[in-house]
């Protein structure tokens, strides 16, 4: 007995043990305690958050038969304009408060005729654009105030999954509202949403109105600009943001330059797998594959090849073609920049001067099979929708794949998979990045526009 006794001993003091030890895991997942606040931390930050009204005047065409009372004239079936006042809610963020400063999304003041800026204090000032930003959606507002708080973009980078945050903005109208959540994810591409994606997303509830808000951490650091949710119409639990360090260097751009003028490193990429990987004989299984480097670009002038493979730039990793091209998207023409590469299985640094897109080509089917037979070119300066930017196709073999799809010489693909195209780089990154799907081509013909599907 006294052996089984013992026994018992030790089982219970050895699961005794294990309890203790899982007390503080316990005790910091539980919710916090009662009085437990962090309003001394939103009392700093909240005056720096404003709401922001929009309104436009709209063209639109209503017709006469509604408005004649002798319908029955033949002259009463034609449209006429009639010129109507839109209005938009959103929010914005106080980065300078000496300059009067205030980040926010393009799409909330998109082709706005008047932006009226609310601060907490109820004061309203006038807002001047400085500049924006459609590939990132972020614009650059300024209002000639005393008095303000302001919130700087800080470095975002050392934000983690898990991370308590919280987001605040303007949503539904209803004034300055505070939510609370986590980090669910860094680093999210591919969604669709603006022409260069890093998102952080969150749970924190977003909903429409919070665009242009500020995402904080519970210490009161500026870390993203809150910009979209998924699902339509309300939070589900799924929001994204621009992070801070991505914004900050755009609106550096827009301040000095009122607009953001992106080189291009000119090289066609794919992601690196492991079985490219296994090919290439290396170990390491991230980076970008030069597949094509376009004559005279500035990858041509630094001396990078076919089947190179980068790994990093300015000391930053880059784990597929989309980091490269984020990476490279916030740099301003004749940036100079850093690349460690891997060739021959021996890792190489290369100096490379971003430049202009200007007269580069490519065979579409480098870029993809499905655009073989196409020759494709960036838009010059000369060309209509140079200021939008898109890929010029210049000339397509008859019954080619690309001619079979419906390529045409003269077509400007603005959209691949409904993300936008601005250059062959972007053309090259959105097509690896579909895969074995089929492109969705949105191209601007003469003066209409098409889809055109290519399986």
């Amino acid at each position: 007995m006294l052996i089984n006794r013992s026994r018992e001993c030790r089982t219970f003091a050895m699961a005794l043990m294990v309890i203790l030890s899982l007390l503080p895991a316990m005790v910091f997942a539980s919710p916090p305690p009662p009085g437990h606040s962090i309003a001394p931390v939103l009392e700093k930050v909240l005056p720096a958050v404003v709401n922001i009204s929009t309104s436009k005047i709209v063209g639109l065409k209503q017709r006469q038969l509604l408005l004649d009372p002798f319908f029955h004239r033949p002259y009463a079936y034609r449209d006429r304009p009639v010129r109507k006042r839109s209005q938009s809610l959103g929010s914005g963020v106080i980065v300078d408060a000496e300059k009067g400063w205030i980040v926010t999304n393009h799409h909330v003041v998109d082709g706005a005729d008047e932006i009226t800026v609310t601060l907490r204090d109820q004061r309203s000032f006038t807002a001047k654009l400085l500049g924006e930003d459609p590939a990132v959606d972020i614009a650059l507002l300024q209002i000639d105030a005393d008095n303000l708080t302001a919130l700087p973009l800080e470095d975002s980078e050392n934000l983690r999954v898990g991370d308590f945050v919280v987001a605040i903005g303007n949503p539904f109208g209803l004034g300055q509202t505070v939510t609370y959540g986590i980090v669910s994810a860094l680093g999210r591409t591919g969604l669709g949403i603006e022409g260069y994606e890093d998102f952080i997303q969150t749970d924190a509830s977003i909903n429409p109105g919070n665009s242009g808000g500020a995402l904080v951490t519970t210490r009161g650091k500026l870390v993203g600009i809150n910009t979209a949710i998924m699902g339509a119409g309300g939070n589900i639990g799924i929001g994204f943001a621009i992070p801070a360090t991505m914004a900050s260097a755009i609106v550096s751009q827009l301040a000095r330059y009122g607009r953001v003028q992106r080189g291009q490193l000119g090289v066609v990429m794919q992601d690196m797998t492991p079985e490219l990987a296994a090919a290439f004989d290396i170990e390491h299984r991230r980076g970008a594959v030069v597949t094509q480097v376009l004559p005279g670009s500035a990858a041509d002038k630094a001396g990078l090849v076919s089947g190179d493979i980068i790994i990093s730039i300015d000391d930053k990793e880059v784990t597929d073609g989309g980091a490269l091209r984020n990476a490279v998207g916030m740099l301003r023409a004749g940036s100079m920049i850093s690349l460690t590469i891997i060739r021959d299985g021996k890792r190489k640094n290369i100096q490379a001067t971003i430049a202009l897109p200007r007269d580069a080509r490519a065979e579409g089917g480098k870029l993809s099979e499905r655009l073989k037979g196409a020759m494709l070119g960036n838009l010059d300066e000369e060309h209509p929708l140079s200021e939008s930017g898109g890929v010029e196709v210049l000339q397509v073999k008859r019954n080619s794949p690309a001619w079979k799809a419906g390529l045409r010489p003269g077509d400007v693909i603005i959209s691949v998979n409904r993300q936008p195209v601005s250059s062959l780089m972007d053309l090259s990154t959105l097509a690896a990045q579909a895969g074995k799907k089929g492109l969705l081509l949105n191209i601007v013909r003469g003066n209409g526009a098409l889809f055109v599907v290519i399986r």
